[in-house]
């Protein structure tokens, strides 16, 4: 197992160790995604500076809402964001090398970079976390600590599924990376912000079309013990693995049925 993964390591360590040859760019660069992060949840705290509840939730409920969903965004956006350039791939003929390697394709786009720039993002949803959490009056049973350390895991899983998805479209669409944009990029906007805000049709699409509630909001309706809205109850935020396995399902089915479908440039 470990030679079979060496070529990963080796391909993601180069990534890594050209980022930080230029440590002042480096650090910039991080310092940008912190400051992304933070006027992301500037603008949860200038909603509640103007209403006490929205969405039945309160402040505190509702940073943690978005800090869940956040971190668990970050970090498939650190891990798998990059699928975002198979469009660039497949215009300039670099998904043919990945073919003519003996490993797998997805793997190799997974790998292929690394932007170590948005751990900036990552590190402002965690300190939102740990402050959020303690601000939220909740009764803690085994079963509640097991879905709070589950949810980010459960979120990073379904917005890396969400990125597969739309890398897998673009076999069809190949200039489609606004369209897919609406989902992946949408989907995190709307998993920050209580669903019970958005209309029924809306709430459905984000519920189980575009499994966001189930990243975030669903869950933290089962650590406070607070009923969900008409046509998404909260004991669904139980099911947030199952619909992680069901993104992932929809993701590879669709990564291999375009991989099919790809031709190649001929290069």
């Amino acid at each position: 197992m470990g030679e079979r993964l060496r070529p990963y390591r080796v391909l993601v360590g180069s990534r890594m160790r050209s980022q930080t040859t230029y440590r002042r760019s480096f650090v910039s660069d991080l310092l940008g995604s912190v400051a992304i992060g933070l006027m992301e949840f500037a603008e949860v705290y200038v909603v509640f500076a103007n209403v006490d509840v929205l969405g039945d939730l309160d402040f505190a409920a509702a940073a943690l809402v978005f800090a869940l969903a956040n971190v668990g965004f970050s970090m498939a956006d650190l891990l798998v964001g990059h699928a975002d350039n198979l469009p660039v791939y497949l215009r300039e003929g670099t998904l043919d090398a990945f073919l003519l390697r003996p490993l797998p394709v997805l793997a190799q786009l997974i790998t292929s970079d690394v932007s170590l720039r948005r751990l900036g993002r990552v590190a402002v949803s965690v300190v939102i976390l740990a402050v959020a959490l303690p601000l939220n009056d909740i009764e803690w049973t085994a079963a509640k600590v097991a879905l709070i350390a589950l949810t980010p895991l459960t979120a990073t899983a379904v917005f890396a599924g969400l990125f597969v998805c739309a890398a897998a479209v673009q076999f069809w669409l190949v200039e489609g990376s606004e369209f897919t944009s609406a989902f992946t990029y949408g989907g995190a906007y709307a998993s920050g912000y209580p669903a019970s805000i958005f209309s029924l049709p809306m709430r459905l699409l984000f519920t189980f079309v575009v499994p966001a509630a189930f990243t975030a909001y669903l869950p933290v309706l089962v650590l406070l013990d607070l009923p969900g809205p008409p046509g998404t109850p909260h004991w669904l935020g139980w099911c947030a693995p199952l619909a992680a396995v069901a993104v992932w399902a929809v993701a590879l089915l669709g990564w291999r049925a375009g991989l099919r479908h790809y031709t190649g440039t001929g290069s």
